[in-house]
């Protein structure tokens, strides 16, 4: 049995327990059991299952801080008459492998406000990605590499 398996069953012990399976009570249920397979974690040997929740959440708030920065980013420059963009379309090689590592990165990339994934190469070794404010491509792509595809990675793998 895997432990989000397990983790499911207790957050679903916890809610018979208390008298009904609502979500509230689910969600409670989830999180303590959560808890009880950190602290047991020893037990199911090399399993990252509570390390991922960890990486997923870094994720999550990673892409926020890039949301309001690149927000903020282009709010500005549309609202002032100084233009500060200079577009350009990088392709940026990808240490993701599987569709999904892929897909993700792609999809937070066109999320994030002043850059758009336009094509993935026939090799899938590059993403293109069409950014509003390039003004080096070799800093582009090390910030996209370091930033969201290491995050990703350390979520999905």
């Amino acid at each position: 049995m895997t432990p989000f398996s397990i983790n499911l069953i207790l957050a679903f012990v916890w809610a018979a327990l208390n008298g009904g399976i609502g979500l509230p009570s689910l969600i409670v249920g989830f999180l303590l059991g959560y808890l009880v397979m950190f602290i047991l974690q020893p037990l199911f040997g090399g399993n990252r299952y509570c390390a991922k929740l960890f990486d997923g959440a870094q994720l999550v708030l990673y892409f926020f801080y890039e949301l309001i920065v690149s927000s903020l980013k282009v709010g500005w420059d549309v609202l002032t008459p100084i233009q500060k963009s200079k577009p350009a379309i990088v392709a940026v090689p990808l240490e993701a492998s599987t569709d999904a590592e892929i897909t993700v990165l792609a999809n937070l990339v066109s999320l994030t406000p002043g850059s758009l994934s336009i094509d993935i190469s026939d090799d899938r070794s590059h993403l293109l990605v069409h950014a509003m404010f390039v003004d080096d491509p070799e800093l582009f792509k090390a910030e996209v590499k370091q930033g969201m595809e290491k995050r990703v990675l350390e979520a999905m793998r």
